[in-house]
């Protein structure tokens, strides 16, 4: 009988025949199957097969007697369809008529084999007995490898038909159902399969590891394309692994899995962010039946699935995520990235970053609360060198905000693993909590300068308002401070003596901030105790380093905090009768302390800085030893400021006294060469200003000259700025008629110079110096000879009306700018700390070799020649000169080459 004959006479057949002859037609009917060669006899075969006889196979056996023996070429026969369509999509078109008939009929079959693998799954189902791995390996090699490529051959269709998918559209969307059929019938089959630890072998535990890494693989590629297909294979996937946990737990593709859902997470969330920002468009908004508006409250339907199903997953493998801490980590950071208050949000309509809000941050808030006590994770936030762009900084500051919340809840172990960093003998490097906070703090330069806005303390009876960042950190920072057992404040103050050693100046004010909280939280002892330590690190602080200002406006706060008692004890070990403790007096205020104290420290901070300035003045006055004298001023000046004209009249003409004489030792070349001159300088003019109504009128004719003759050579700045400090006091006083000659013509030019300058400090400076001078001064005629410019006397007017210097820049171009400043200051920075690092703090000028007395003229007189002819290059280009100039460059052309001239001779 042919093998025709053979088919036609068992589609006759009844059930009950089929039954009788399972064991003999069976075997032949395979054999006739696996050698059919034409595909429609094959598919034929395979249909009479699973009809007529797989009912009446035993559970037990389908796999050996069926299974295996059919689904094999079933695979084959659907790759060798599936590569005859690949080979000719290439050549199809509306005008090919024949190929477009042949690759749909070819399609078709396709989607017999999965249709007769649909029913071959249904029947599967129907079985009331317990279901084992072992009776459908077979069938889920077949539909596993089947579905994955029918899946990705839809998936890559628009670019597999080369435009023409219009063609066969209909019938590829006939194929995605059937496989959209087939996998969802997959997994209820795979859902009733039983693991028992006491049963189930390696083999079958393998086999299911094998499955769910292939299912794996499906959800990856249909991720973008059915949306309820794709959650519903996530369902499974976390159903299967929970169900099967004991046994598979140290098996499962945590990575991979993890790795999925963060990847359909932030895809989701950037495509609600999508259509929220397409509803703000004029077209659409208002509009809540739009299709942008339906897409969006889809997507965040989703969007909410993938947090839940990911933070479920977590919660039951926690201990097996060792790897995907990172990622973890990064989908924090990536998704607070995107939402409010970060510069990086987009702008959305009113609302939707609320319904977002129901979603995203708490279900991460969920997943930090999981993870705080999960040792690798702690180890990847608290990362030292962490490799991320600045964008991610102010997430990383947020969650260790979060964190430093929680901490408090969790155990003893977990707080000291959070607050203690790195141990000796650990090999991953682990930075303290606050330590941390600190370093991401400080490149949060943006959102510190815009501000950003946070929701401040809930305070009773009030609103709940927005504060910045700044104050929403330090907020949590000083409750953290007070939930936190007083055995982690060695860390602690670790971490806050190294953020106020940083170059960061907010960095450091933060710091400056916590730290006076912590003085005032605590016992006076330990503020007494921190009082002392800080003024021990002054001391110790070499030149005007950024570490002693930091430090220095740290003991001015902390000072203020101190008990009167524990100020006595103070003022007796840094005794102000010692001339090394200027340096350390310069930097406080007398206000600080108790008012009996006031007085007597006043006297005695006096007269050490006088004594020690008499002392260079008669020694050999070397500019080696000037920075001693400049500590001495500094001294002075602190006291000034601090007591003003509340000190006696000895003491403030002892004061003036001491700088006539110091005036004395100045000259316009060492002010401009070198550097503890420009401190003196400084010092000297601010001191004058603050004494401006007892100094003589001789230094202030001396002073003004001086000026005359350095300003126009552009000194420093600093240098600068104490000049208009001592111009603007000249209001307060009347020139004696004896210097008015000297000094009233001079000071129209002197103010004029600096309201000209080009930098917009100096010019501030210089017009709140003249303003003040304006105003207070008698020599009214001063004002107008002063503002001869017509640009200066609008500068002037301006300021004087308050008309601030507006310009527009809008949201995107203003946040640039605040990236650009970013990068900016953290080279700056960077290089500060390094040259921390490496103890090359600014420190005074090393003293030069002395040179003998010739030398020491030819120097002079070269450096006065080569100020003057700066000055006069800057003249030259500012306005137009006099004919006589050009003459007398010549002159002075002439006499340098005669100079170089007689130089060579013998």
């Amino acid at each position: 009988m042919s093998q025709n004959s053979t088919i036609d006479e068992v589609c006759q057949w009844n059930e009950e025949m089929c039954r009788k002859m399972l064991k003999t037609a069976l075997p032949e009917l395979i054999s006739i199957y696996q050698c059919s060669e034409s595909g429609s006899k094959l598919l034929r075969s395979l249909k009479i097969l699973i009809d007529k006889f797989l009912p009446h196979i035993r559970l037990s056996e389908i796999e050996q007697t069926f299974a295996s023996q059919v689904l094999p070429k079933a695979i084959t026969l659907f790759d060798e369809l599936a590569n005859e369509v690949t080979q000719h999509t290439g050549g199809l078109s509306s005008q090919n008529t024949g190929l477009q008939a042949a690759l749909r009929n070819t399609i078709q079959f396709q989607i017999q084999i999965l249709e007769i693998l649909v029913n071959l799954v249904d029947h599967m189902c129907k079985f009331e007995e317990v279901l084992a791995l072992e009776n459908i390996h077979s069938l889920s090699l077949a539909v596993i490898h089947i579905l994955k490529n029918t899946f990705y051959h839809c998936k890559e269709s628009e670019t597999l038909y080369s435009g023409h998918l219009d063609l066969v559209a209909d019938i590829l969307q006939s194929l995605f159902k059937e496989a959209y059929s087939l996998q969802k019938q997959f997994m209820e089959l795979l859902d009733r399969i039983v693991l028992e630890s006491a049963t189930s072998t390696d083999e079958d535990i393998e086999s299911m590891v094998t499955v769910v890494h292939s299912v794996l693989e499906i959800c990856s590629v249909i991720s973008k394309m059915d949306h309820a297909l794709h959650a519903n294979t996530w369902k499974f996937l976390i159903k299967i692994s929970v169900k099967h946990r004991a046994l598979l737990e140290d098996k499962l593709p945590h990575d991979g899995l993890v790795a999925g859902l963060c990847e359909d997470i932030l895809y989701s969330f950037n495509s609600c962010l999508h259509f929220a920002e397409q509803m703000n468009q004029p077209a659409v908004m208002g509009n809540g039946n739009s299709v942008d508006c339906k897409l969006f409250q889809k997507t965040l339907k989703l969007c909410r699935f993938f947090t839940n199903t990911l933070v479920h997953y977590v919660k039951e493998f926690t201990d097996f995520l060792s790897t995907s801490c990172r990622l973890l980590h990064h989908l924090y950071l990536q998704l607070y990235c995107k939402f409010p208050p970060s510069i990086n949000a987009p702008i959305l309509p009113d609302g939707s970053y609320d319904q977002i809000a129901c979603i995203v941050p708490v279900a991460l808030d969920a997943l930090v609360s999981q993870l705080m006590s999960y040792r690798p994770f702690m180890e990847m936030v608290l990362q030292d060198n962490l490799d991320f762009c600045s964008e991610l900084a102010f997430p990383q500051c947020l969650l260790l905000l979060n964190i430093m919340d929680k901490l408090p809840s969790q155990s003893e172990v977990v707080q000291s693993l959070w607050c203690s960093g790195n141990q000796i003998s650990e090999e991953k490097t682990r930075l303290p909590l606050l330590h941390s906070l600190f370093l991401n703090f400080k490149r949060c330069h943006a959102e510190l300068s815009l501000p950003a806005q946070l929701p401040g303390v809930m305070s009773k009876g009030q609103a709940q308002q927005s504060v910045s960042l700044y104050e929403y950190v330090c907020t949590h920072l000083c409750s953290f401070i007070t939930s936190i057992s007083p055995s982690y404040f060695p860390e602690l103050e670790c971490s806050l003596l190294d953020a106020v050693l940083s170059p960061y100046v907010l960095t450091a004010l933060l710091a400056s901030d916590t730290w006076c909280f912590l003085a005032r939280y605590g016992s006076a002892d330990l503020c007494a105790h921190h009082v002392s330590l800080i003024a021990d690190l002054v001391k110790s602080c070499c030149g005007d380093c950024f570490q002693l200002f930091h430090l220095s406006l740290l003991l001015r706060r902390l000072l203020f905090l101190m008990a009167a008692e524990h100020q006595v004890i103070f003022v007796k070990r840094f005794s102000p009768k010692e001339a090394s403790n200027l340096l350390l007096w310069r930097q406080v205020s007398i206000k600080a302390l108790a008012p009996e104290l006031q007085r007597p420290i006043t006297s005695d901070i006096i007269r050490t800085a006088i004594d020690q300035c008499r002392r260079w003045q008669s020694g050999k006055s070397s500019l080696g030893e000037l920075e001693h004298v400049n500590v001495a001023l500094a001294a002075l000046l602190a006291v000034c400021h601090a007591q003003g004209e509340g000190l006696t009249s000895e003491l403030q003409l002892a004061i003036t006294e001491t700088l006539c004489q110091i005036w004395t030792f100045l000259t316009v070349e060492q002010v401009l060469s070198q550097h503890c001159v420009q401190q003196t300088m400084a010092l000297v003019l601010s001191l004058v200003a603050s004494l401006i109504r007892v100094v003589g009128a001789a230094l202030i004719a001396q002073v003004v000259l001086f000026l005359s003759f350095l300003l126009p050579l552009n000194p420093p700045d600093h240098v600068r700025l104490a000049a208009l400090d001592f111009l603007g006091s000249l209001g307060m006083t009347v020139i004696s008629p004896d210097v008015q000659g000297t000094v009233l013509p001079k000071l129209p030019c002197l103010f004029g110079l600096l309201l000209a300058d080009q930098s917009w400090l100096i010019l501030q400076h210089a017009l709140q110096g003249f303003t003040r001078f304006a105003e207070e001064t008698c020599h009214e005629e001063v004002v107008p000879q002063s503002l001869v410019s017509r640009n200066t006397k609008s500068k002037v007017v301006s300021f004087l009306n308050k008309q601030a210097i507006t310009t527009v820049e809008c949201k995107e171009l203003r946040i640039e700018r605040m990236k650009q400043e970013n990068t900016a200051l953290e080279a700056h920075f960077s290089n500060l700390s390094q040259c921390a690092m490496n103890d090359t703090a600014m420190q005074p000028s090393a003293k030069r070799a002395r040179k003998e007395p010739r030398e020491e003229q030819y120097e002079t007189a070269l450096e006065t020649a080569e100020n003057a002819f700066k000055t006069l290059q800057n003249l030259l280009k500012q306005e137009p000169t006099p004919y006589w100039v050009t003459v007398r460059l010549q002159a002075l052309q002439e006499t340098i080459i005669a100079l170089n001239s007689s130089k060579q001779e013998p």
